[in-house]
């Protein structure tokens, strides 16, 4: 579990965070929304130590990271998997030599060993037949499954994922979320997804923030926001054309 207590960021004059709390649970997809802006990707880099915020206490089960030490730092630095926007792959490196890779930033694992982590994790991806493959011979839902094999093959306990479905197209968006899905369950992992995709949002946020001009506008479930009465967040759920008859439907009933 992750606890955010009151974080507060700001650049100069421009406030981006203001007294933002919230609890990422563990074994629970948790979601992070909003528009462009609203100080999703500041948030996580606060979570993370990218940045230091200007107040506020960011506990990894009950561990203020803020506050920590070097060395308790770097322990639960090694217990975040990273989940780029990207994929953020080696292109010098084989599929099997990229998931090796974080292993071998982060154990003291023999060659062996990798190789074998390496392979479960690719296994369970369901992409075993691409490890000698580089990412230039990859499409995109394969580099971001790829990515989510390098990303798991530390056994973390936190995985933070940025905007996982960026680029794809809704058929393998579905595949990426619910593969976030079933790892986060089967790993029991506290899992933070930075997105814009109301797919996403619907399928898989068991807990959500809605993030407007730096504050906490609404939180709750994939089941609450679709019935929810805070305007900012009935505004950038229904967007689409679709959702918004599907809303008129819900007024009528």
């Amino acid at each position: 579990m992750i606890e955010v207590k009151n974080i507060n960021k700001a650049f100069g004059e421009k406030h981006v965070l203001r007294d933002f709390s919230f609890v990422f649970e563990r074994g629970k997809a948790n979601l992070i929304i909003g528009e462009s802006g609203t100080g999703k990707s500041v948030l996580t880099k606060c979570m993370v130590g990218l940045i230091a915020p200007e107040s506020g206490e960011v506990l990894y089960d009950g561990v203020d990271f803020i506050k920590a030490d070097y060395n308790a730092q770097k322990e639960i630095r090694r217990n975040i998997g990273m989940l780029f926007q990207g994929g953020a792959l080696f292109d010098s490196m084989s599929v099997e030599d990229n998931v090796k890779f974080a292993l071998s930033m982060f154990t003291n694992m023999g060659e062996k060993e990798k190789q074998e982590r390496a392979m479960f994790c690719l296994e369970r991806v369901n992409l075993p037949h691409a490890s000698k493959l580089y990412p230039a011979e990859l499409s995109g839902g394969m580099k971001k499954r790829v990515a989510i094999a390098r990303a798991i093959a530390v056994k973390p306990k936190y995985l933070f994922c940025d905007e996982p479905n960026s680029g794809l197209d809704p058929k393998t968006s579905i595949l990426i979320d619910e593969l976030i899905k079933e790892i986060t369950e089967e790993y029991n992992m506290t899992t933070i997804v930075i997105t814009h995709d109301m797919n996403s949002v619907l399928e898989i946020g068991d807990k959500i923030a809605f993030l407007h001009k730096g504050v906490k506008a609404w939180e709750g479930t994939r089941y609450e926001i679709l019935k929810t009465t805070t305007k900012e967040v009935s505004d950038f759920v229904y967007a689409t054309k679709f959702l918004q008859a599907f809303r008129s439907r819900l007024e009528n009933e």
